[in-house]
């Protein structure tokens, strides 16, 4: 069993490193000429170009690895097929049941690495390229209306809630463009600060720079309106209680520490399971639309489970007759099975937000099916062919 075991290791791992190369070349090239338009662009040599590319290598690896290992245990399966190599374990005693136990290990494993890829080598990865973006453009422009982050601050007045918008990030880490609203138990606008730059440490501590402040009073500070004034007059006392004034710097505590602020402002792939999972936690105790981080947080966390059901997909083929189809239709049907699971992943992500599904439903759904696909193939090649 051992050398069995050995063999299916090397032939498959070997096949699925040589897809997985040939992948992550093609799509190097294709990022490279792409971007080649950027060199000169504030300074960019073709080397920054390059490397920035190079950054996006660890991403595309975490998206390709479940095809890749589709491929390539397709091909090897199919090339022992066509060698009589698989008929042959199987007169060994190669059963199906152990021939899942095997393959289903190789799965894990593969699993495994595409976990450490996804939450640790591709999340650095790209913040590495938008730190190398940033370089250049000098700051990281926030797509649409900016970054919305709310939170809440405890005042001499009473809890506070806040909403933050940051419109960019600059190469050091600080953030632009910030405003700040803040809002009493009722629902008042209290306070508005705009600053041209803030830092926020791990405790929640903002400390914004060239500080404009506006102030409102609360209903029950103002003085009643004279009576002889009309009730359409403007309140003079109350629009001098108005109090807008500069500051050099501006300090407050909040709720929001730098963790959920760099989850708000930078993009979601760049985040890992974890802080995916604490922004969605956020977000659902400020009572924001959380369903878009829900859902990613469940297709990257099953998501290493994919490359187990595409090795349990690639089983039958080692079982269709040698003269059914050559090996490079195997690899060409395998290449449309990669294909469609990819499409139906994105589709089922899509619909699952805008019909409001339950996230995990989404994520898992595409996976159950394939594999369920899979083992009927499967069972009926077993038992009929």
């Amino acid at each position: 069993m051992k050398t069995v075991r050995r063999l299916f290791y090397r032939d498959i791992g070997a096949s699925v490193g040589f897809v997985a190369v040939a992948f992550l070349a093609l799509f190097f090239f294709i990022d490279f000429v792409d971007d080649l338009d950027q060199v000169g662009r504030q300074g960019r040599a073709p080397w920054h170009v390059a490397l920035a590319v190079l950054y996006a290598v660890p991403g595309h690896l975490y998206d390709l690895l479940p095809i890749a290992v589709l491929i390539g245990c397709i091909y090897s399966l199919a090339r022992m097929a066509q060698a009589s190599e698989y008929t042959i374990l199987r007169t060994g005693g190669l059963g199906p049941g152990r021939a899942l136990k095997l393959l289903a290990l190789i799965g894990m494993a593969f699993g495994a690495l595409n976990f450490v890829v996804g939450d640790f080598i591709a999340p650095a990865s790209e913040q590495a390229a938008l730190r190398l973006a940033a370089r250049f453009d000098g700051e990281h422009r926030i797509s649409g209306a900016g970054a919305w982050l709310k939170g809440h601050r405890l005042t001499p007045e009473g809890p506070r809630s806040l909403s933050i918008n940051v419109a960019s990030i600059s190469r050091d880490g600080v953030l632009q463009g910030v405003r700040a609203f803040e809002f009493d138990a009722s629902g008042g606008l209290r306070a508005h600060a705009s600053a041209q730059q803030a830092r926020v440490d791990r405790d929640g501590r903002w400390l914004l720079r060239d500080v404009q402040v506006t102030q409102w009073p609360e209903a029950r500070d103002a003085d009643p309106a004279p009576a002889a004034a009309p009730a359409s007059a403007p309140d003079a006392r109350l629009e001098r209680r108005i109090t807008d004034v500069h500051l050099p710097e501006l300090a407050f505590a909040t709720d929001l520490d730098a963790t959920v602020v760099a989850a708000a402002v930078l993009p979601l792939s760049s985040m890992t399971t974890i802080e995916l999972w604490r922004y969605g936690r956020h977000l659902d105790e400020q009572a924001q639309a959380s369903q878009q981080v829900a859902v990613r947080f469940w297709k990257k966390a099953l998501y290493p489970l994919s490359c187990l059901v595409m090795v349990a997909l690639a089983l039958p083929f080692a079982y269709l007759h040698a003269r059914a189809a050559g090996v490079s239709l195997k690899v060409f049907g395998g290449i449309m099975l990669g294909i469609g699971f990819v499409l139906l992943n994105n589709l089922a992500g899509h619909l699952g937000m805008l019909g409001g599904w339950t996230p995990w439903v989404v994520a898992a759904a595409p996976s159950l099916l394939f594999l369920l696909l899979s083992l009927a193939a499967f069972a009926w090649l077993v038992r009929y062919r």
